[in-house]
Formats: structure tokens, sequence, C-alpha cells
């Protein structure tokens, strides 16, 4: 039993607030996209499994166990700094703790998942920078657990309108964060945010020597042809097989991609829309309603009247969306493809409407009368 004294009491005091200002950041830029926590959640049961145990079939229950574990990480942290409900705040977090200490573990040993999204979109970290965050954690909570009955007072009443208080605050969060798009928005495809970055390009030379019959490849960054190695630019011994160059532009978003009938990727040259450039994003086409199928064909009209492109960029099969536009008589719609998940980082909506100018995300939403055009 710790000792009730003066510096015991300080120091939980300090490590209830450093613990729960911490479940406090983590559960909110967790439960400002709750639809990306749940993405994150059906990875885990897709990728884990013990022995011949999948968790695939829990898949449906993901949106649900997502809003919980957002709940119970802001309950935990508004309790440890209200200082309420301590003996069931402190076991609580032990118990958190103790599986998110297991989990990212064997993350970080089997790297089936490479981010555990414990900060969302907002703070990225290693596996095993996770993990030795979670040890950090672990000190604090300890003590906590070792001095949860110090000047432990009875205050049933104040510390049951905080629990239910934070429970309903931050369900009414998640739930308007899941109908809307996030308040605040930590993805790559923020508005305000320049999507393609020019670098120099990077050239790779495969050459043979002539005498030896040796191949060598040499990396360098186009115009630097000065830092190529003298003895490779002796044509007489070596003599160019292969030449590539990599992209000279670089797409801000990972994985993304626009791509046409033939596996062509049209990003980097679409994007950049001197004139602007309306881009719809479908991705899941089967789960369009007839309201989200007007909201199309509202935006192709709108394209139309204002002379601007417009895309619709979907994950689905290219016959799935000729019959798609078809059966909701929607033509002249050019549609591209990509990866679902690529599409609902840009977006969370299905449909969603995203005005681009210039590599630039000028607005985005998901009513498309909402949609604001800046020519």
């Amino acid at each position: 039993m710790v000792k009730d004294t003066k510096t015991n009491y300080t120091l939980n005091i300090v490590a209830r607030w450093v613990v729960g200002l911490v479940f406090l950041f983590s559960s909110f830029v967790k439960g400002v996209d709750p639809m990306g926590t749940t993405f994150k959640v059906q990875e885990y049961m897709t990728a884990w499994s013990i022995g011949s145990i999948t968790f695939e079939w829990a898949l449906p229950l993901a949106g649900f166990l997502s809003v919980g574990l957002i709940c119970a990480e802001f309950v935990i942290g508004i309790l440890l700094i209200t200082n309420a409900y301590r003996r069931l705040s402190a076991w609580g977090l032990a118990a958190m703790m103790l599986f998110f200490t297991v989990t990212t573990l064997i993350d970080a040993i089997t790297n089936k998942v490479t981010d555990c999204g414990c900060f969302g979109d907002a703070i990225k970290l290693t596996n095993w920078q996770t993990f030795w965050k979670n040890i950090a954690l672990d000190v604090p909570t300890v003590w906590i657990v070792l001095t949860r009955n110090l000047r432990r007072k009875r205050r049933f009443e104040r510390d049951g309108l905080i629990f239910i208080a934070a429970i309903a605050a931050m369900v009414i969060f998640s739930i308007y964060n899941i109908k809307h798009e996030p308040v605040i928005d930590f993805r790559p495809w923020k508005i305000g945010n320049v999507m393609i970055e020019e670098r120099e390009a990077l050239n790779h030379m495969t050459m043979v020597n002539n005498e030896t019959g040796e191949e060598k490849t040499i990396d360098y960054l186009n115009g630097h042809w000065d830092e190529v190695p003298a003895e490779y630019k002796d044509f007489s011994k070596w003599e160019i097989i292969s030449s590539t160059s990599d992209e000279p532009f670089e797409i801000k978003a990972p994985g993304f991609t626009m791509m046409d009938f033939e596996n062509n990727d049209h990003a980097t040259e679409l994007l950049p829309a001197e004139d602007g450039m309306i881009i719809v994003t479908v991705h899941h086409l089967d789960k369009i309603d007839e309201k989200g199928a007007r909201d199309i064909s509202t935006a192709l009209s709108l394209a139309q009247e204002n002379e601007l492109r417009i895309v619709m960029l979907t994950s689905a099969l290219p016959e799935e969306v000729q019959t798609w536009l078809y059966q909701n008589h929607i033509s002249g719609l050019d549609h591209l493809f990509a990866d679902a998940t690529a599409i609902e980082t840009m977006m969370r909506g299905n449909p969603g409407f995203m005005f681009i100018k210039d590599a630039t995300v000028v607005d985005k939403t998901r009513k498309i009368r909402e949609l604001k055009l800046d020519k």
C-alpha cells in the first residue's frame, strides 16, 4: 500500500494529467474521423489471426467497435483529469494500456499492420515508436493504479454526470463526423493543400562494358550528367543499353492514381487543371442511392454550365461503371479508376465532390449544391 503523502498524491496528479491528456488527444484525432479508425480496425481484422482462427467475420462490426474504442479512450481521459471514479478509471486505464502494449509489440515484431492509427492521420509513428510510447505511458499507469485510493472522495452524483456527459459528447461528435467530412482534416487532401510537387527527375542508365560484358546501372539527377563517374562516359568501352527516368512530379498522396481502361495513369496530367476540375469520388459504386445518383447528375450539369472538366473517380470495374451510368441515365461523364482506400482518403462521402485547380484542393463537400467553384 502506497503511503498517503503529499508527494505521492502530487505524483498521482501529474501521472493522471499526463496520461489523461494523451488519451484525450488520441481519442479526439480519431473521433474527428471515425471512418478512418473503422478502416484501421478492419485492417487489423483482416491481417490478424490466431492459428486457424481469423477475424474477418467481425468486419461488419468495425464501425461500432471503432466508435466504442474512441469513446472508451475519451472517457478514461476525462475521468483521469477530473479525478472522477478513481478505481474505475485506474483499472480501465490499466486494461487498455495492457491491450495497447501487447498489440503494438506484436505489430512491431510482425509488421502485419504498419501503422496502428493511434493518433489517426494527425501523427504517424512507426510500430516500434508506438510500442515505446506505450511503454513510456505504462510507467505513470502503474503509479495511477497503485495510488488509486489516495484521498479518494465518494462523489457519485458528480462523477456520474461527468461519466455520462463524456460518453454523450464523444458519441455525438463521432456520429457528426461520420455523417459529414471531418471537422478538422488531417488527411493529404485537405482544403488548401497543393497535391503535386515538382522534383528533380532521377535518371536510370544501364550500360554494358564492351570488353568484359559487365552491366552497370548509373543513377543521376536530371541535368547532373557531370556527376556521373568519368569512366562510364567513355563510350568506346561502355554502351548504353537502356535509359529511363522517374516521373518529375510527385503526388502528395501515396498510392493515388487516376487510371483509364488501358491502365494509363492520368493523375499528374489532370490535377494541375488551370481552369479547375470537379472530381466525383465514388469508393463503393454499389452503395450509391438514388439521391447520390441525382447529385452526380447535378455535378455533371454544374461542370457543363461552368465549362469545367469533370471526372468520376471510382474503384468499380469498367463494365460496372458503364452499366450504372446507363441505368441512371447519365451520359458524358468521364470516369477513371483508383483504389477504394485511396478514394476514401480523399473523401469519406460516397459520393463526394471536390473542386481542384492548379493542383490545389479548393473545396470539397458531400453535398454538390455546397461545392464552391473558385475560377
